[in-house]
């Protein structure tokens, strides 16, 4: 049985890097539309709605054509997003921890959710009806 060097990840035989699982829950892959903002309004301002790659209980990976996701980022992330005026959607903020130049010229993006800020309730239109 081969030993192995702790501080290369590498077995001494010579074999691929032992690649470890970091992360906390698993994944699926699913989409769901999102709606992105930053949460810091020194930021340069934007708003993204894209699809989920994959999600877990506690982070999401997708794909952006947009370029101002950084590494410590903070976002208001609206999902599941929907335009009907019925759905009923829930705000969080997020935290962007990775951030990946793909092969296909869009960014990988995957955050972790920090809080949920609450849901948000349809929006009605509030027209004043007058009886006589």
């Amino acid at each position: 049985m081969a030993t192995q060097d702790f501080m290369s990840k590498t077995s001494i035989a010579g074999r691929a890097p032992i690649q470890t699982e970091r992360r906390g829950s698993r994944r699926c892959k699913i989409t769901q539309l999102m709606r992105i903002r930053p949460s810091d309004p020194e930021k340069e301002n934007f708003d993204d709605m894209r699809g989920t790659v994959s999600v877990s209980r506690t982070g999401v990976y997708f794909q952006t054509s947009e370029t101002p996701y950084e590494v410590g980022m903070r976002l208001f992330v609206t999902m599941p997003y929907s335009h009907e005026a019925h759905a009923m959607t829930r705000e969080y903020l997020c935290e962007v921890v990775r951030v990946d130049a793909l092969s296909n010229g869009m960014t990988g993006v995957g955050f972790k959710i920090l809080m949920e800020i609450g849901m948000q309730a349809p929006s009605y239109s509030r027209h004043s009806v007058s009886r006589k």
